[in-house]
């Protein structure tokens, strides 16, 4: 089995509260991350790609490809906005790093055809990061 990873990067804002939660208890759950307007991070997303390589041509998949199916399905979706108000897979889901490594990763798995889509890792500092290997 090899392994093969993209990396793209990507800025977007959130804010992270729960309407069924109090004031009080968003700020005591949420701290600085429940700012009213919100605050923003420079994302690194790192797609993994699981597989046989082709005979043929060498690759698990082409990066190429893959590549443009980060760009197309995620990356255009996400960077420069505002993850509570502009991205349409995160409608009515706290933005938490983990959700929205969950999300990336249903819009990216049935559209990885060469392999199969291993792991999401998605770091919202250089310190702190969360991967989904699916469900």
């Amino acid at each position: 089995m090899v392994y093969v990873t993209r990396r793209e990067v990507f800025s977007a804002s959130h804010r992270l509260t729960n309407q069924e939660l109090s004031d009080d208890e968003n700020i005591e759950i949420y701290d600085k991350c429940n700012n009213p307007y919100g605050h923003g991070h420079n994302y690194t997303l790192e797609v993994v790609v699981a597989g046989n390589i082709n005979p043929k041509t060498g690759y698990v998949i082409d990066l190429k490809k893959l590549k443009k199916i980060i760009k197309s399905k995620v990356i255009s979706k996400v960077d420069h906005h505002h993850f509570n108000f502009d991205v349409d897979f995160m409608k009515g889901i706290i933005p938490t790093t983990e959700n929205i490594a969950i999300g990336i990763w249903k819009l990216l798995v049935n559209e990885i055809t060469e392999g199969k889509l291993y792991s999401v890792k998605l770091f919202e500092t250089e310190n702190n990061y969360i991967e989904y290997k699916g469900e």
